[in-house]
């Protein structure tokens, strides 16, 4: 069967699938903001061939309709008292000197928040029923008010879930999605059990709508969607549980980093993800980082989710001048239409225009030459802003690219530095479109020594589609302190999960000797507010302080830990693609690779810079700086002092010369 992975983004949609001669091949569109359904079926009709196919689709599609607040009406439902919890929220302010703070609209309007007069305590116990003719006159007002969607949280419904099944059951003769929240997150906190729950109700229909569209499309063939946490799940999982899909994008991203960096022998890694829009970056240690702490939009998401910090600097990024004087890039993005100047259509200066001004991007071969640049419709633009501000239009190309590697400089910044992680220990693994022209001199602002860029930079995502597990995460609150348990009271715990865990991937097609359980407890000090997630093994105390005094600089063995929740990782190996070494050669220097020269300018001069074409180079060539490599999906920029060597899957382990 032939596998087809498809990545979506702000400004391409990128696939990658097997050739008829059994080899990779790429391909890359357009996107289609409007109906972002439209560009991957018309990739998936270019590159399926004849007979059955299997689709891995990292989808932007929820996470745009709570970016853009085009969900659902949904209509939420809680306990009577406990209406305005999501509007209440937590008490810390995220702008707290600022005089006109106003919190942004909720996702669910005050007249269709509603409560029943219903309670389960702490322990499960219902000490209040749902009274029936309650429950029937709410669901006429849901049904008067026309909500799209219905999204309920009890408290304490992770222990008992009864009343949260009666009112869904009551609800199913309107026939709406309705999300439930111990089936969503089955933990405390209902601050962010009801968000979480809510995000699902407001993007499931639209999701479902979207998926049906290409399921439609694409007939028989199977459908599989990318989640925030690195696995896929089956269609049918995306559309009821949408929520998992909210950063399925940059998820694959990381995963295909993960994989391929670890094939070729790098698992520390710092993920640089330059697209059109945006730049994603996350910090690999051995392994992916999880973090079930997430906010979208300024809301809570506590589901498992790779952990992944974006910025708003892509290729497509705008540059301008603001009020003071000074030249911003982002994070407005031009995106796919009307895209950069030099696609065309757009009138504002973009990241990518400035690369072209200033030599760094060949317009014969963008997109493999099936893309034309127009170099000379930017002379116009960059004199009129440059004469703005006072400066040359050279001067004001650089000026932009160095304001747009400063903010990823922050970025990374954000999660190794400010974590505790000195950036000089790892690799910095860059890809999408735009990430190649812009690594060395990013990794030189952080000292970092070796930049990987990959075969392919600019579509894996899409490749890390094609090499994710299929991963279910459950997780159960269970508030024990350490003397009150023991590892093997623990193990009990695990069991109901580890049931459904395996039930459910074996309804995903893995065979059960391809079934992985991981095993995690979420633990703290008592008195404290926020959990460190510890592996579950014999010796979890042990880990916990260990993990607490990184963290934090301290551990105390003779306080008392409490256990929060128990989590489980269910993982299936399904077949994954296999890549192929390159061939080798005792010649470091490649004539036959070289197609010209071009002048580039780096810190105000130009330089003659070699152009090289890196379908060409074999295991062993060295290109030295400056050299720009070129290939379908990505452009690599190499300035003075560095030097990348290919390896033998055909990645690019690049000096930096620092």
């Amino acid at each position: 069967m032939e596998i087809i992975g498809v990545d979506t983004g702000g400004t391409f949609t990128d696939f990658i699938f097997k050739t008829d001669d059994g080899k990779w091949g790429v391909y890359k569109v357009l996107s289609t903001p409007h109906n972002p359904a439209e560009a991957v079926l018309e990739g998936i009709s270019h590159v399926a061939k004849k007979g059955k196919f299997k689709v891995i689709h990292g989808s932007t599609v929820a996470t745009n309709a709570l970016l853009e607040r085009k969900g659902a009406y949904t209509a939420f439902i809680t306990n009577k008292g406990f209406e305005d919890i999501i509007e209440i929220g937590r008490q810390n302010r995220k702008r707290l000197y600022d005089l006109f703070y106003k919190r942004d609209e909720m996702l669910v309007p005050k007249e269709l928040r509603f409560g029943l007069s219903c309670r389960v305590n702490k322990d499960g116990e219902i000490i209040q029923q749902i009274d029936d003719g309650e429950l029937e006159a709410l669901v006429k007002k849901i049904e008067d008010a026309k909500a799209e969607a219905v999204a309920v949280c009890f408290l304490f419904s992770f222990l008992n879930p009864q009343h949260e099944l009666k009112v869904k059951k009551a609800i199913s003769r309107l026939g709406l999605p309705v999300s439930l929240s111990h089936q969503i997150l089955s933990e405390f906190r209902e601050y962010e059990r009801a968000s979480t729950t809510i995000i699902n109700a407001y993007v499931s229909p639209k999701m479902k709508r979207y998926i049906t569209n290409i399921v439609d499309e694409i007939g028989n063939n199977e459908l599989r969607i990318m989640q925030s946490n690195g696995g896929s799940i089956s269609a049918t999982t995306a559309m009821e549980e949408s929520v998992r899909t909210i950063l399925s994008g940059p998820a694959g991203g990381a995963v295909g980093a993960f994989e391929i960096g670890k094939m070729a022998g790098y698992t520390k890694l710092i993920t640089f993800d330059m697209g059109g829009t945006s730049t994603d970056v996350s910090l690999i240690d051995e392994r992916l980082p999880l973090t079930y702490e997430s906010e979208i939009a300024g809301f809570p998401v506590k589901v498992p989710m790779i952990d992944i910090h974006t910025v708003g600097a892509g290729g497509g990024s705008i540059a301008y001048i603001d009020a003071g004087g000074s030249l911003k890039v982002g994070p407005e993005s031009a995106g796919a239409d009307p895209g950069p100047i030099c696609y065309g259509k757009g009138e504002k200066i973009t990241v990518t225009d400035a690369n072209l001004y200033l030599g760094r991007l060949i317009p014969d071969f963008f997109l493999g030459g099936n893309m034309k640049l127009d170099r000379e419709r930017l002379d116009g633009y960059f004199k009129a802003m440059a004469k703005s501000i006072g400066m040359d239009e050279f001067e004001l190309a650089e000026g932009i690219l160095t304001v747009a590697n400063t903010s990823m400089e922050k970025a990374i910044r954000v999660i190794s530095v400010d974590r505790g992680y000195d950036p000089r220990e790892f690799v910095l693994f860059s890809f999408g479109g735009a990430g190649g022209m812009h690594a060395v001199f990013l990794a030189r602002l952080l000292h970092i020594p070796k930049v990987f860029v990959p075969n392919n930079p600019g579509i894996l995502s899409a490749i890390g589609m094609l090499l994710a597990d299929i991963v279910k995460d459950y997780s159960q609150t269970v508030m024990l302190k350490d003397n009150q348990t023991t590892f093997e009271n623990l193990k009990e715990l695990f069991e109901p999960l580890e049931e459904k865990g395996v039930q459910d991937l074996l309804k995903e097609g893995i065979d059960i000797k391809n079934i992985k359980l991981q095993r995690f407890l979420d633990m703290r000090y008592l008195g404290q507010s926020y959990e460190i997630t510890v592996d579950f093994k014999e010796d979890y105390l042990e880990l916990f302080h260990q993990m607490h005094r990184r963290s934090y600089g301290y551990s105390d063995e003779a306080k008392t830990v409490e256990i929060v929740n128990i989590r489980l990782r269910a993982v299936g190996s399904p077949d994954k693609p296999t890549f192929e070494r390159i061939p080798k050669t005792e010649r470091e220097q490649n004539e036959d690779a070289i197609l010209g020269y071009r002048d580039a300018m780096f810190n105000r001069q130009f330089y003659r810079t070699t152009v090289v074409d890196r379908n060409k180079l074999l295991a062993g060539n060295i290109v030295e700086g400056p050299a720009i490599i070129v290939e379908y999906s990505s452009t690599i920029v190499l300035p003075s002092g560095s030097v990348a060597t290919v390896d033998e899957f055909g990645n690019l382990i690049i000096e930096t010369g620092e």
